[in-house]
């Protein structure tokens, strides 16, 4: 049968459960979506989960979030994606900005700062099991591992935009795939399930629903609105505050952002460290470590770091208004901007979506930019790890190589001893990501307090 026999109020409680639950990144959001609406609650069977995070994953920005739109979208409409996507963000936002206020208020705290401390050595460690999973999943050839490869050498030593590095990983995997080639058959993209549920054991059932048809009136109304949505807001700031205020600067970088961020969560944070920090200023490589850590611990999209990077951005520049107030603001904006697209992007183009399941060429760029992602995330890694480990950098330039070197008499010895705790904690004693974040900054609170 086709059509849901759940009401609205039933499917706003199981999206709030899930949110309440969406702790651990993409992966673990992504598992904990499964194992509720397809095996418990029988929504919608494997095949339409997987073809719709499939999609997702081919998008900018955050695909746990999307996939709620896109589930909550097929079961009860535009209400239904709507209600999926907001709860989705609500119990993260409101973490971030507690803590956010928290880290400006008290964060130099010796208490505080050694709690953050701490998360610092965790998160590296959870990075870095990220490149490994990812990897694990995505380099089944010698093709992949190439594209990888050059992912890595492009961003980490000749800091080729990340956006480039994607667009070209895609270009590169749809030709492989109309030319029909094996390396870029798909299969490596998504996440795998123990327990599967046929589509026509679902609620939805087989066919497609009514509104899920391609509409292209609808389509125009929809875009129409998003569109407004989303730019009216950054046309304002542009015009009314000029381009070189920073709410202005913020609203039009992550807008950008909310564009071209393909590849997931873990790629996104190292295009995000990479402007934030070393072009904008807005904050400094261990603050960004330190959002990081807030989103590992909090509920929602890991991506959801970016409102602290947004109010830290006006915090420090708040023109005539409050620091607190402007940053804010600044975070709130910084919200608005990353999460309002992701709706347009589902409402736009899931009905078109829908018809193509099973196109081998997007499989075969989504398999492509995944292998990109390995790459990407290990110079996040790399990144972090220096900044982490070492006081001092030393910049490198020469014959198109840009690049920065740690200076080996900087090194910290607590950080690098609550590194590798952590490293084993994960790897060799298998802890799951909450434990290790809690004994880190446990860690990191006593070598501050005793220090």
């Amino acid at each position: 049968m086709v059509g849901p026999r759940v009401g609205l109020g039933e499917a706003t409680r199981v999206w709030a459960r899930i949110a309440a639950l969406s702790f651990g990144g993409p992966a673990g959001q992504i598992a904990v979506m499964h194992r509720i609406v397809v095996e418990e609650k029988r929504w919608i069977g494997e095949e339409r989960f997987l073809h719709a995070l499939n999609y997702c994953m081919l998008l900018p920005g955050p695909e746990a979030q999307q996939l709620a739109i896109y589930i909550g979208w097929l079961m009860h409409r535009t209400a239904g994606g709507l209600i999926a996507g907001i709860l989705f963000v609500l119990p993260g936002m409101a973490a971030i900005m507690a803590l956010s206020w928290i880290y400006v208020l008290f964060g130099a705290v010796p208490a505080v700062e050694g709690l953050f401390f701490g998360l610092k050595a965790a998160v590296l460690a959870i990075v870095v099991q990220a490149v490994i999973r990812v990897g694990g999943r995505a380099l089944k050839n010698g093709a992949m591992l190439g594209i990888a490869a050059a992912a890595f050498l492009a961003i980490f030593l000749f800091d080729i935009p990340f956006p480039l590095i994607i667009a070209v990983a895609g270009a590169v995997g749809y030709i492989g795939g109309r030319l029909g080639l094996p390396a870029f058959r798909g299969g490596g993209g998504h996440l795998s399930f123990a327990h599967t549920v046929a589509d026509a054991d679902s609620l939805l059932g087989t066919e497609m629903p009514a509104h899920a048809r391609p509409s292209l009136a609808r389509s125009l109304r929809v875009s129409g609105v998003c569109l407004a949505l989303w730019l009216i807001p950054v046309a304002a700031l542009l015009l009314i505050l000029g381009p070189a205020n920073v709410y202005s600067r913020v609203a039009l970088f992550f807008s950008q952002m909310a564009v071209v961020t393909f590849g997931g969560a873990y790629a996104v944070l190292a295009y995000v460290a990479q402007q934030a920090v070393d072009t904008h200023g807005w904050l400094r490589p261990g603050e960004m470590l330190d959002g990081l850590g807030m989103a590992e611990t909090t509920p929602g999209p890991l991506i959801m770091v970016v409102q602290f990077v947004g109010f830290l951005a006006a915090f420090r520049d708040p023109g005539s208004l409050p620091p607190l107030l402007a940053g804010t603001l600044a975070g709130l904006l910084t919200t608005w901007v990353t999460f309002v697209p992701c709706f347009l992007w589902i409402f736009l183009g899931a009905p078109y979506i829908e018809a193509l399941r099973g196109n081998r060429a997007l499989s075969a760029a989504l398999t492509a930019v995944t292998a990109a992602v390995v790459g990407v995330i290990l110079n996040l890694a790399l990144w972090f790890g220096m900044h982490v480990l070492f006081h001092q950098l030393r910049p490198v330039s020469a014959s198109g190589i840009r690049l920065e070197l740690p200076v080996p008499s900087s090194l910290d010895p607590s950080a690098a001893l609550l590194t590798v705790a952590a490293v084993l904690a994960v790897f060799r004693f298998k802890l799951g990501m909450v434990p290790v974040l809690l004994l880190c900054s446990a860690a990191g609170l006593l070598l501050r307090v005793i220090g």
